[in-house]
């Protein structure tokens, strides 16, 4: 197939890769000129421009956004909106929130599918697990790419109509807060506890057979190695999105209790007081899945 990328940030830069190593043609470009550069020399036909990259595509454009949720999306597709017709292709593969995505869908002239993303820069060599929104064929259209990107054909489908990749994604980074706040105040008992634990060796042992197995338990171990048993200067300051915020707010909406979720929500808000070790372990693991800055403690904190 011949993809247009636009955007080429960390995540973008898998998408031309990846898709590159399957065997299909890749236009990509960015704002910065440098990745653009970094996507040539990764076998990537450059362009100066969004309609520079229309120009260079065939007559059924597929274009593959990754840029930054909210007003960049717009803003692109608007850009795009000359060059594209009823037959185009256009993926959205960022955070957007799905309302916003209902919205793009229907301005656009071009088929739009929402896709939610999961995996990270940690994922650029097992490939990202792809949540999929809009009409089934501009998504059975895209199937050679998604296969591409993705962990392989088990790894994206169809949720439904417009909107419902990224819903699902939204759901999906709530209970990921839940499961890393579970995680947190497990290993922050662990260290307040009885015994002395070297708590690499606790996730890896963990990680081996035992029903709590998972990749962000690997993260654990990952942290543990990489800055010792009490996380060293990483601090107490969990960031983060918006996603986890949506997801509550339409738990509220449809009227579905999700104390667990909320709870790890509002631990994040209040980690800008310092103190909680599982607060510190989340800062971590963000950084071993996304590649997200870590926070640290200053001298003497």
């Amino acid at each position: 197939m011949e993809l247009g990328v636009i955007g080429l940030g960390r995540m973008g830069q898998i998408v031309v890769n990846r898709s590159l190593d399957a065997g299909h043609d890749v236009v990509a470009f960015d704002l910065s000129a440098e990745a653009t550069a970094t996507a040539a020399e990764a076998g990537a036909t450059a362009a100066d421009s969004v309609a520079d990259l229309c120009d260079r595509l065939g007559e059924e454009k597929r274009v593959w956004l990754m840029v930054p949720a909210g007003d960049a999306v717009d803003a692109t597709l608007a850009d795009l909106g000359p060059h594209l017709d009823a037959d185009d292709v256009v993926v959205d593969g960022g955070n957007s929130q799905y309302q916003a995505s209902v919205r793009r869908a229907e301005e656009t002239d071009a088929a739009y599918l929402d896709c939610g993303t999961s995996g990270g820069p940690a994922s650029a060599e097992e490939g990202f697990s792809l949540m999929v929104g809009g009409p089934e064929w501009a998504y059975e259209a895209l199937v050679p790419v998604f296969d591409a990107v993705a962990t392989g054909p088990d790894g994206h489908d169809r949720m439904g109509e417009s909107g419902s990749g990224h819903y699902v994604k939204m759901v999906h980074n709530g209970v990921e807060y839940a499961l890393m706040q579970a995680y947190g105040e497990g290993f922050e008992l662990l260290t307040e506890g009885r015994y002395d634990l070297d708590m690499e060796s606790v996730a890896r042992t963990w990680n081996n057979g035992a029903v709590i197995r998972s990749w962000l338990l690997e993260l654990c171990e990952e942290a543990f190695r990489e800055e010792g048993s009490d996380l060293g200067d990483v601090a107490d300051h969990v960031a983060g999105g918006s996603t986890g915020t949506w997801t509550v707010q339409e738990a509220l909406e449809q009227e579905v209790p999700v104390p667990i979720i909320y709870q790890a929500l509002a631990e994040r808000f209040d980690s800008r007081n310092e103190g909680r070790f599982s607060r510190r372990l989340a800062n971590r693991l963000r950084y071993g899945f996304g590649r997200h800055e870590v926070a640290r403690r200053s001298d003497g904190e």
